[in-house]
């Protein structure tokens, strides 16, 4: 199945975050990284005001896998662990590695603290516009427009500006 990925990091050495998320996530047995979005970078969203000179990197993995949602999610959440995420500091505050599931194939999963597809992820242009490089026609379940259409429809703000376009 085809699940995308969403990678921020905004504290540390940014590119070489989502290069060690992107590597750890791929010697994860049973998921095989079958595209990278290029790295934007942009903007905080829904930071507190001394966070918001902290810009973010951000790009879209593609793997391909069968694992359970729960496992993934619990193997990822290992990785931003090991480098160097603290939960405890609250909700989106800096961080060296976030890791959300965008979608995993035609799965709807509701859970109290998210779920997927990733609740937010149309209205996010930091997740929607690398995506739409890479997966411009795809339809993620609940959304009737396709990934390109939506990025249509977003602000220009907060600013998502190309970083990097090979990684």
């Amino acid at each position: 199945m085809e699940i995308g990925l969403s990678l921020g990091s905004n504290l540390g050495d940014r590119l070489n975050n989502l290069k060690q998320a992107r590597d750890k996530i791929s010697t994860i047995q049973d998921v095989d990284v079958i595209d990278s979005s290029p790295v934007y970078e942009t903007e905080p969203v829904d930071v507190l005001p001394g966070y918001a000179g902290l810009p973010f990197l951000n790009a879209v993995l593609i793997i391909n896998s069968d694992l359970d949602a729960d496992d993934l999610l619990n193997k990822l959440l290992s990785i931003e662990k090991t480098m160097g995420r603290e939960l405890t500091s609250g909700r989106n505050s800096p961080r060296p590695i976030d890791i959300d599931i965008i979608f995993a194939g035609d799965r709807v999963i509701k859970r109290e603290n998210g779920g997927i597809p990733h609740p937010r992820w149309s209205q996010r242009r930091f997740v929607v516009q690398p995506l739409a490089d890479i997966r411009p026609d795809l339809h993620i379940p609940g959304e009737t427009r396709t990934v390109a259409e939506v990025l249509l429809t977003l602000p220009l703000t907060p600013k998502v500006v190309l970083f990097l376009q090979r990684w």
